[in-house]
């Protein structure tokens, strides 16, 4: 066993606060990753604080993470020490189900795949996620950071970054595609860049206008404020795609009224409270609401090698480990732009 320090959340809502945990020995197709940097996701804040139900407790939040690697087990054949590496939000699946085999890990039904934190692994010991400075992990649930991306940009492209990746990239955003991010936060700045390097018509819903800029500069072409009224006239059938990152009740009836017939309301914001709806939002004109779960380890692959060759990682605050109960009320206030990132160096 490995002792490493974390920062770990004890109790639910309690502050996080620095500790030390307990890395498992480095196995036969294990790879230990010095963890370099940490992003700070708003479902780390969910599970933390119980939003989302039950959780384990102690719990180190952290599934964006970026790091080298430090050591490999005798029968690892993907990575070499010294590799740059990463890991989302998935530890390990069955790796059996027809998911599994299909490279749908984040959709195993054979037991449901493995979390980076909160979870429990095959040996039935609590898994600890990011916010630490070293982490052990199987080789089959880790990827390859490309040598175009730098370390600390990199990190929420592996939450933020596959999480909107995977959704367009199904609902087939590119050239010729009207596609609207619903949230201009971690995930949606994310979604902006890559809808717009896909090759679509990128349109940005945001509260307010107060990002307007940023989401222009990132490759959106049209941005408004859905706090006005006129926006929902205006844009009424306009979308083949709605990508909604907000983790907030929304009227989705309102938001349906802006697809296209056979358009589709796709999210990946989890609000913690259930949704009321009429179903004849989705009746009229043959409409879908969807949901979409990070992606698989090669599509997870895939987003960084596209990030990489579009020339872009995630838009970064870069913080100290002391800085961690901040940024989780900043996140909560929306002030950030667009993603917290932990120098784990200083935990």
């Amino acid at each position: 066993m490995t002792t490493v320090a974390a920062y770990a959340v004890p109790a639910p809502k309690a502050p996080l606060e620095r500790t030390t945990i307990e890395r498992r020995p480095v196995g036969e197709f294990d790879v230990l990753i010095d963890i370099k940097f940490a992003g700070i996701c708003h479902s780390d804040i969910h599970q933390a604080r119980e939003g989302w139900g039950e959780a384990i407790f102690p719990m180190v939040p952290g599934h964006e993470i970026a790091g080298v690697v430090s050591e490999v087990g005798p029968g690892v054949t993907k990575f070499a020490v010294g590799d740059r590496v990463g890991v989302g939000c998935m530890v390990d699946s069955c790796r059996t189900c027809d998911n599994c085999r299909a490279g749908q890990e984040q959709y195993c039904t054979g037991g449901g795949m493995v979390g980076t934190y909160n979870a429990i692994d095959r040996n039935g010991e609590p898994t600890y996620g990011g916010y630490a400075q070293a982490i052990v992990v199987d080789e089959n649930y880790v990827v390859r950071i490309p040598d175009g991306l730098s370390l600390d940009v990199a990190a929420p492209l592996l939450c933020a970054g596959i999480t909107t990746y995977s959704p367009l990239k199904h609902w087939n955003a590119g050239p010729g595609k009207k596609v609207a991010v619903l949230g201009m936060g971690g995930l949606g700045h994310m979604a902006v860049k890559i809808a717009h390097a896909l090759g679509a018509e990128v349109t940005v819903l945001s509260q307010s206008l107060r990002k307007k800029d940023d989401g222009l500069k990132l490759g959106a072409d049209h941005y408004y404020a859905t706090s006005d009224p006129k926006t929902f006239e205006e844009l009424a059938g306009s979308f083949d795609l709605i990508l909604s990152t907000v983790s907030a009740p929304l009227d989705f009836g309102a938001f349906l009224s802006l697809l296209r017939t056979d358009g589709a309301l796709v999210n990946v914001g989890a609000p913690e409270e259930p949704i009321s709806l009429n179903l004849f939002s989705v009746i009229n004109n043959r409409k879908t609401l969807a949901g979409s779960m990070i992606g698989g380890i090669a599509e997870t692959q895939e987003m960084l090698d596209f990030c990489a060759a579009h020339g872009f990682g995630a838009e970064i605050e870069l913080i100290a480990a002391e800085e961690i109960n901040e940024a989780y009320e900043r996140v909560l206030n929306s002030d950030v732009r667009y993603r917290f990132v932990i120098d784990t160096a200083t935990i």
